[in-house]
């Protein structure tokens, strides 16, 4: 299989795990919501897992891969606010913790990019 192929699996793969992890072990992700948004936490966590499943299972057919690819690209975009909270809110965490949460906000553009490698159809980043 070339990097073009398996790159899209890759991202596929990526954003199932991550869609079925707000189902698993939702309480983490509950505490990674702005607390601006509206309504409960939990919503917020079970409609961004089910969107994360939906991007997958899109993303993974070659016909519907380039709009889902691109919504994966919105997406990630979206989702940052989530991850600049959970950085502001383990400001006081021990130094590992801390440093992932941190970790996490730069790692948004690779994965922004990726998505968009795999909608025009290249390797992006695998």
């Amino acid at each position: 299989m070339s990097g073009s192929q398996r790159s899209p699996l890759l991202l596929a793969g990526l954003l199932a795990v991550a869609g079925v992890s707000h189902f698993a072990a939702p309480r983490q992700f509950d505490a990674t919501i702005p607390r601006a948004l509206p309504g409960k936490p939990r919503t917020w966590t079970y409609a961004s897992g089910a969107v994360e499943l939906a991007l997958a299972a899109g993303v993974a057919l070659p016909r519907t891969r380039r709009v889902a690819a691109l919504a994966a690209a919105g997406f990630f975009v979206g989702v940052f606010p989530a991850n600049v909270q959970m950085a502001v809110d383990w400001r006081h965490r021990p130094a590992p913790q801390r440093a992932a949460a941190i970790g996490r906000l730069p790692l948004q553009v690779p994965l922004v990019l990726w998505a968009r490698g795999v909608a025009k159809g290249g390797a992006g980043r695998s």
